[in-house]
C-alpha cells in the first residue's frame, strides 16, 4: 500500500530534519514511530500528505501511496487524495478548527467536500460520528463553539472529522496525548477498530511506548532525522539492538520491578 523510499527532507539551508527513511507498509498495518522531540518524526508523516510548514521540501526519494508517487502532485490532486483515502489527526486538532464557526457547520462543509451528500444526512453522519469518540451528546456538540469545549472535546473532534471516511491511510501525530487516559484507551479501541472493520493503515507518531506495544506490527525508533531501529514488536521493545533503544525504553517507569509495554 505505501513505499517510502529513501526519503531526505530539509527546511531551506538546514542541514535535513529526515534523512535516508524508508518504510514498506502493508493495507491494514499498523506501524508506530518514536522517539525524542525534534527526531523527524512529525516531518515525515506531513511529507505524505504534502503537508510540509513552509520552507520544507522532499529533496530526495520518493513516496508510492498504492501504486502511485505522491511527489509533484497538484493541488486538485491533492484535494481528491486527502480526507477520504488519506487522512492525518494533529497532535492539537483543536487549533486547525475555525473558532469562530460552530462545529457543526465545519463538520457538514468537510464531509460535504468529499461525499455528494445532503446537508441533513451529513449533519447526522458527523454526530454519530462525535458519538463514536466518547462525546456523549453529538447533537449539543454540532450546536457549540470551539471554545465552548473543553482542549480534550476539541481533540476528539479533530478526530471525528480525521476518521470519518475510514481513509485507506490514518496518519497520527501524538493523537492521544491532550486526553485523559480513559479517553486515550477508548480513542486507540476505536482506531483498532478502523483497522479491523475497514483494513486501514496507520502510522501514529507517539512518545507513549504503552501505546506502540499494544496497537503495532512495526515500530520504528528515529534519532536525529533517522531510523536507528526498526522491526516488529517483540523485536525493538524485547531484544533491542541500538543503545538508544535502549535508553529509552529505560525511561519507562517500572512497577514491582515489571516494565508495562
Amino acid at each position: 500500500m505505501l513505499e517510502i523510499q529513501h526519503l531526505t527532507v530539509k527546511y531551506g539551508y538546514h542541514p535535513p530534519s529526515v534523512k535516508d527513511f524508508s518504510l514498506s507498509m502493508k493495507p491494514g498495518e499498523i506501524v508506530s514511530i518514536v522517539g525524542e522531540s525534534g527526531s523527524g518524526k512529525t516531518t515525515v508523516i506531513r511529507s505524505l500528505l504534502g503537508a510540509l510548514p513552509k520552507g520544507g521540501q522532499v529533496v530526495e526519494g520518493d513516496i508510492c501511496f498504492e501504486g502511485e508517487s505522491l511527489l509533484g502532485k497538484s493541488d486538485e490532486e491533492w484535494r481528491q487524495l486527502r480526507g477520504k483515502r488519506m487522512s492525518m489527526i494533529f497532535q492539537d486538532s483543536g487549533v486547525m478548527i475555525n473558532p469562530i464557526r460552530k462545529i457543526g457547520g465545519q463538520f457538514v462543509e468537510y464531509i460535504r467536500t468529499h461525499e455528494d451528500i445532503s446537508k441533513k444526512d451529513a449533519w447526522q453522519k458527523g454526530v454519530i460520528m462525535l458519538e463514536k469518540m466518547c462525546l456523549s451528546n453529538g447533537e449539543n456538540i454540532m450546536n457549540s463553539y470551539p471554545f465552548q469545549l473543553s482542549g480534550g472535546m476539541r481533540q476528539r473532534v479533530g478526530i471525528a472529522m480525521a476518521m470519518v471516511f475510514q481513509p485507506k491511510l490514518l496518519l497520527a501525530d501524538e493523537p492521544t496525548s491532550a486526553l485523559d487516559v480513559t479517553t486515550q484507551a477508548q480513542i486507540v479501541r476505536q482506531m483498532m477498530e478502523l483497522k479491523e472493520v475497514h483494513n486501514t493503515g496507520i502510522i501514529i507518531v507517539t512518545h507513549n511506548l504503552g501505546v506502540a506495544s499494544y496497537m503495532s506490527d512495526q515500530i520504528l525508533v528515529m534519532q536525529s532525522g533517522r531510523i536507528v531501529e526498526m522491526g516488529n514488536q517483540e523485536d525493538v521493545l524485547y531484544n533491542p539492538s541500538h543503545t538508544y533503544t535502549k535508553t529509552l525504553l529505560e525511561s519507562v517507569p517500572k512497577m514491582e520491578g515489571k516494565r508495562y509495554v
